[in-house]
């Protein structure tokens, strides 16, 4: 106990803070002698209070960005405003499941080609508009249509006609069945705003969300308030908040550091270990479905060749890109976007590993003694351009010559995603594989970075939606992760880990959720300043 009576010591003197106290005397094994009292007040501290300017600065803005339907890029920046201010019919909770929103229960037949949608009753929007079911089926029309620009089009491509049953129920009718239904409309691409809203309302951001929009300038800043008629009972927190986009990490970090933000999202994780250690900073860690990847245009030379696509898959080092981009803080990809906590994750599929002399061969195959190629690449996430920059070095033992050619972050997702037929892109992932399946490979999907059209994936991922069978299911998604991995145009060498960093007075939930950065976006409503 004399280390312990060191411990206490240097707590009643001051030199020790409560927190920490509690923290190296649990390490110790000696819970039990901490006092009664130093727990409760610790508890108390560490108990949601009200009030306060939330200050946070994030990644991913775009110049581009808008409110409108999510029909811009969609990234961090964006996501999160558009969720301090909007809702969904049903949104993710910290364990990954699919919960209601604006919809508090939902029905559906046998074949689950129909979804009826119960609408919480009294739900306001920021304009005191009520909501109504008027308001779910203009929001989704914007979606549809063969004018829509959507980028969620394709993943509500199968419904037929949507319609109101009284003021409170929204029936949607598919043309194939969707066990994953309320699934999708928790995306970012769904939310609703009041009916009839044209493009220019949207922008405003009259949404039922936790804050009432006062300031949007897509990919500079955003400024929000309490909505004091919010529908979840006691959130948010937070008074205000304001969201900066910093596209630099460093400079990201150094306001955390310097106290002029609370969050920010993605440290750099070359640097994580000496930022854990900075006082008044905490780093928070959760896996999740976030994957790095080098898309190649299919139907674009020299892609569209089978031999060259393997090539490029065998002339990269997965466990080199794990190590150096991530230090470890994720696991390798195998070139399909399913992650292995997921349910039909493909675990029989053999790894596929660097192999130089393979890349060579298929490089033969393709008739060629060595292949020159240039890749896109930006710092859209934490080591964008390095990542392509070790590609480059790694492929180069395979006689692959790649040309980095880096360019600005803002116009990305504009100008070079799903534009050049090579380049550096990543996905936060999503929570069921039909989602992930279709938004990235269906070829509705105006987010088919590959561009990949097959005709026996189209089919197994429709049947795959309405097949009730678990064994069956499963078999079809192995089938679907085997069909991308070995022919498509999908290089994913690395899944990883979800990081955020506050300062030390912020207080979060026991658990935090993985579906997308700083709690899935959701952090404005579900975090709060500590007393």
């Amino acid at each position: 106990m004399h280390k312990f009576e060191k411990l206490q010591r240097q707590f009643s003197e001051g030199r020790l803070s409560r927190r920490k106290f509690i923290k190296k005397a649990t390490a110790m094994g000696l819970v039990a002698a901490i006092p009664a009292g130093v727990l409760a007040a610790e508890a108390k501290a560490n108990a949601p209070q009200k009030g306060g300017k939330l200050r946070q600065a994030l990644r991913g803005g775009n110049t581009a960005d808008t409110l409108f339907g999510v029909l811009g890029g969609g990234d961090t920046h964006q996501v999160n405003t558009q969720w301090q201010i909007l809702s969904n019919l049903t949104e993710y909770n910290a364990d990954g499941d699919v919960v209601g929103e604006l919809a508090e229960s939902w029905e559906v037949n046998d074949g689950a080609t129909e979804w009826v949608f119960n609408l919480r009753k009294g739900v306001e929007f920021h304009n005191g508009k009520t909501l109504e079911a008027q308001d779910v089926i203009d929001s989704i029309n914007v979606h549809r249509g063969e004018d829509s620009k959507s980028i969620g089009k394709g993943l509500i491509a199968a419904i037929e006609d949507i319609k109101a049953d009284g003021k409170n129920r929204v029936i949607f009718t598919l043309s194939s069945g969707n066990a994953d239904f309320p699934v999708v409309m928790a995306s970012s691409n769904f939310s609703i705003a009041p009916a009839g809203s044209t493009e220019a309302d949207w922008e405003k951001g009259i949404g039922t969300g936790p804050f009432i929009l006062t300031e949007w300038e897509p990919g500079v800043r955003s400024a929000t308030k309490r909505n004091p008629n919010y529908f979840k009972e006691g959130l948010p927190y937070f008074d205000e908040v304001e969201t900066l986009h910093v596209a630099d990490v460093s400079a990201r970090a150094a306001a955390l550091q310097t106290g002029q933000v609370d969050v920010m999202d993605d440290p750099e994780i070359s640097t994580l270990d000496r930022f854990m250690q900075a006082s008044g900073v905490t780093v928070h860690e959760i896996g999740g479905n976030s994957h790095y990847t080098f898309p190649m245009l299919i139907d674009t030379p020299p892609y569209d060749n089978y031999d060259v696509r393997m090539a490029l898959k065998y002339a990269i080092d997965r466990e080199a890109m794990l190590q150096t981009l991530l230090r470890g803080h994720g696991y390798l990809g195998n070139d399909h976007p399913i992650a292995k906590t997921q349910r039909y994750f493909a675990a029989d599929l053999p790894q596929r590993e660097y192999d130089p002399d393979k890349a060579k061969f298929h490089l033969k195959q393709a008739g060629l003694d060595n292949l020159d190629i240039t890749i896109w690449a930006g710092d859209i996430y934490d080591g964008g351009v390095d990542s392509a920059v070790l590609y480059k070095e790694q492929a180069a033992k395979a006689g692959i010559n790649m040309t980095v050619e880096q360019v600005p972050t803002d116009g990305y997702w504009s100008e070079v995603w799903n534009v050049k037929p090579f380049c550096v892109s990543f996905w936060y992932g999503r929570p069921t594989e039909d989602l992930m399946l279709t938004t990235a490979f269906s070829r509705e999907s105006a987010w088919n970075e590959t561009h990949w059209d097959n005709d026996r994936f189209e089919e197994l991922l429709v049947a795959a939606r309405a097949e009730i069978d678990e064994a069956k299911r499963r078999d079809m998604y192995g089938e679907m992760q085997s069909l991308i991995r070995d022919e498509g145009g999908f290089i994913c060498p690395v899944f990883r880990n979800w990081l955020a960093g506050t300062s030390s007075n912020i207080g979060v939930p026991e658990k935090i959720a993985g579906d997308a950065p700083v709690d899935g976006n959701r952090n404005t409503q579900r975090w709060w300043f500590k007393s």
